[in-house]
């Protein structure tokens, strides 16, 4: 039998971060890797998105703006790949 209170601590203190890895893809395939892989996804999730396609940025910040979902930041890694965290709407 399930002890229901520690399911519910568990969920109350979920904090996993979906990781989305578009290095290498060039445009359009990062954002539509992204758009698939968070379709059902909840409102809230936090989803960090790799990518180093030099069209990337403006390619994310339209979808974000089309969507709702909200860039938290961006981290420049090695080799020109960059870590985006964002917000789902």
């Amino acid at each position: 039998m399930t002890d229901h209170p520690e399911v519910q601590q568990a969920e109350e203190h979920q904090t996993e971060v979906h990781q989305i890895d578009a290095v290498g893809l060039v445009c359009p395939l990062p954002i539509l890797r992204l758009k698939k892989r968070i379709q059902n996804l909840p409102s809230g999730t936090q989803v960090e998105f790799l990518a180093d396609d030099p069209s990337g940025r403006r390619d994310l910040q339209l979808l974000c703006e089309l969507t709702g979902h909200r860039i938290e930041w961006v981290r420049e890694e090695d080799a020109g790949v960059l870590r985006y965290r964002i917000c789902l709407a």
